[in-house]
């Protein structure tokens, strides 16, 4: 993937770059696995704003991704597209049998390239196999945690996950985040690693961007006044006035942990993830 960068004609140009969408083969997407998305806006059935800071933004069509276990087959893969949905690249592939899907392209995919699903795939970059076939030290993407739900981890541009170890029914996976879990290993991954690297990079540069993005403005506590946030009040802007920054709602922010004490899941995580300092 290359990056844009513009020349400073604004304020808002200054900075900003964007994907130069170098890899894209083909513009518009497979009609047949495309489905309408409604807006929401972050609000639920009441009409309520559950999830703050969302609506607006550019139209999109859903693409519909095989992120499931697919048994047995070959395709090939028919182009490489952008998804509005996703940070990452999907690539369009073409079974034997005529059918069609989307699935999350790897890095280093290319228009007609031979793909593998199954437990007698190849360990080869696009192919997808269970975990007990797979080589210890590999790195994998689109990792399935529930056998048969479809792949849940390691879906985003540039990132990965490692097979570190194989122990009788599960296999250790290092997670993008440094946490090692216990995952069954009749669940499939995808070798390699997942497409458009850059997308970290890339600056908005202006917030006009974001409305496109269908994100609306985020305003700081300490501009708000004292009914509306723990941070608000006093003239100007002044420090928080507390030992540590708080939610709106007054819970505490910034390095709480909210996960559940007692998830079920908790007996599959070997090593916590790192902490950010």
């Amino acid at each position: 993937m290359a990056i844009k960068v513009y020349k400073p004609t604004t304020p808002g140009r200054r900075g900003m770059t964007s994907d130069a969408f170098t890899d894209i083969t083909k513009k518009k997407p497979e009609k047949a696995l495309t489905v309408t998305l409604k807006k929401k806006a972050g609000r639920n059935a009441q009409g309520k704003i559950t999830v703050r800071h969302r609506g607006g933004g550019a139209k999109r069509k859903y693409r519909i991704i095989e992120f499931g276990s697919i048994e047995n087959k070959k395709a090939i893969v028919e182009a490489i597209e952008y998804d509005p949905n996703r940070s990452a690249r999907i690539a369009l592939i073409k079974f034997e049998d005529g059918k069609k899907a989307y699935i999350i392209a790897p890095q280093g995919m290319t228009v007609g390239k031979k793909l593998e699903f199954g437990a007698e795939a190849d360990v080869k970059t696009g192919n997808r196999m269970p975990l007990s076939k797979i080589p210890v030290g590999t790195t994998i993407y689109n990792v399935e945690i529930i056998l048969g739900k479809g792949a849940q981890l390691a879906r985003s541009a540039g990132t990965s996950a490692q097979l570190v170890a194989r122990e009788g029914a599960y296999g250790h996976v290092k997670l993008p985040s440094g946490e090692i879990r216990l995952v069954d290993v009749r669940c499939y991954a995808s070798v390699g690693a997942v497409s458009n690297p850059d997308h970290s990079n890339i600056k908005i540069g202006k917030a006009g961007r974001k409305r496109h993005m269908g994100i609306r403005p985020t305003v700081t506590g300490k501009s708000m006044n004292p009914v509306d946030h723990p941070h608000g009040g006093g003239e100007g802007h002044q420090p928080i006035g507390m030992k540590h920054p708080k939610t709106p709602w007054g819970a505490a922010a910034l390095g709480l942990v909210t996960r559940k004490r007692n998830k079920p899941s908790n007996k599959y995580i070997v090593r916590k993830r790192k902490k950010k300092r």
